[in-house]
């Protein structure tokens, strides 16, 4: 597997990988209608438009096949937090068919080591709570929730826990 940063050309492949991870993901978590409306090429819009802009840091992992997964990566928005210090995990999602084979252990580890490089000393991310896969992937990963909750509408209000690490 073989990570790097994104490319326009790439947004239609982050948009797969990130509407396949979610419809495996949170099926059960998030309305089926929701899930269902999810557009890839609505979303390979936006994607394109961020990497072209660089409102973000964006990596994509992929296989001889394609991609398998991408980061997005940035200052934490949190208010109260000084995103000098402190960066933030936008996203981090792999398509169905790559998980649990160390694709996401590499990714998390690349983006820790892309943040310390550019001098952030902190990495912050949000989970759905009811996301157990993904809690558990980044306790293993050494996030401990830090007790900062907030409500996220993906057309039903979702409490997402806050996950921290330093660097």
């Amino acid at each position: 597997m073989n990570i790097r940063k994104a490319v326009p050309d790439d947004a239609l492949g982050i948009a797969k990988a990130h509407v396949d991870s979610w419809r495996s993901a949170y099926r059960g978590l998030v309305p089926d209608d929701r899930l269902a409306g999810m557009d890839c090429s609505r979303r390979a819009g936006r994607f394109r438009e961020s990497i072209t802009q660089e409102e973000e840091l964006i990596y994509v992992a992929e296989d001889a096949i394609g991609i398998a997964g991408f980061l997005a990566l940035g200052p934490c928005r949190d208010p109260g937090i000084d995103s000098t210090a402190t960066a933030e995990v936008y996203a981090l999602y792999l398509a169905p068919e790559h998980w649990r084979k160390g694709m996401g252990r590499m990714m998390s580890r690349e983006a820790e080591r892309i943040l310390e490089d550019q001098g952030y000393s902190r990495v912050v991310l949000w989970v759905f709570e009811g996301n157990t896969r993904g809690r558990l992937f980044y306790e293993a990963m050494g996030f401990v929730g830090d007790g900062a909750t907030k409500t996220m509408d993906v057309g039903v209000p979702m409490r997402c826990i806050r996950y921290g690490k330093d660097l």
